[in-house]
């Protein structure tokens, strides 16, 4: 059967988190993800995977993808569950809403000479398509994603700034939730950023470093004096 663009991309990500877990090295990880994009059918895909934990066999983690960035759980068992919040608001001073908390299909934030965080990296959702709505009045409200996290930004900045920047770029999986974010910022600001978490940042750096080991790189031999 003829792969689509959706499942070449699902292979990548298992192998992405297949070498941060420290089950792949970075040249076969490198190798493998070379073969997913030129695969052009399920059979030149499987083989990638075979070797890698994962639901099913042949190309069942195709379709039914790995455990996301930043939750132990993958993103269709993070969504449909009931809301624990609805909305944030701080005036001269601030809300956070973080971790392990499910947002409710519309969010509204609201923040006037004070600021708000908003972190999705750990979260549930209440819905497959969420509405973050953030109203920023000489004051800011900051918005988290995690790299693969389908998220569209539209809302408008007067005397101010409403926009996306990415500290980790990454793309968008199929079966991720769509969280819209619309608004406005007057004279105050509203900034969507794709970031890993912590956790996540440091499974990829020890991976790097292990593969770095095995390699026998030189930047992690004794005596290098930190050159």
């Amino acid at each position: 059967m003829r792969a689509s663009d959706a499942e070449r991309e699902r292979i990548a990500e298992i192998l992405r988190e297949a070498m941060a877990e420290g089950r792949l090295e970075m040249e076969e990880f490198e190798t493998r993800l070379d073969a997913a994009y030129k695969a052009r059918t399920h059979g030149e895909l499987e083989p990638l995977v075979r070797d890698l934990p994962g639901p099913g066999a042949a190309v069942a983690p195709v379709a039914g993808g790995r455990p996301r960035t930043g939750s132990t759980a993958r993103w269709p068992d993070r969504v449909g569950r009931p809301a624990t919040s609805g909305g944030g608001f701080a005036l001269w001073g601030g809300f956070r809403r973080q971790g392990n908390w499910t947002i409710g299909r519309v969010f509204t934030a609201f923040a006037m000479w004070g600021g708000g965080h908003i972190d999705l990296r750990e979260a549930n959702f209440e819905s497959s398509e969420v509405v973050v709505r953030c109203f920023a009045v000489m004051g800011g409200i900051h918005v988290t994603v995690p790299p693969d996290l389908n998220v569209d930004v539209r809302g408008i900045g007067i005397m101010g700034g409403f926009g996306e920047h990415s500290k980790d770029a990454g793309i968008p999986a199929p079966d991720a939730p769509r969280v819209r974010v619309t608004g406005f910022a007057l004279m105050g600001g509203v900034g969507v950023e794709r970031k890993r978490s912590r956790a996540e940042r440091e499974r990829l750096r020890d991976a790097e470093k292990k593969s770095l080991r095995d390699a026998g790189s030189p930047r992690l031999e004794k005596g290098d004096g930190g050159r």
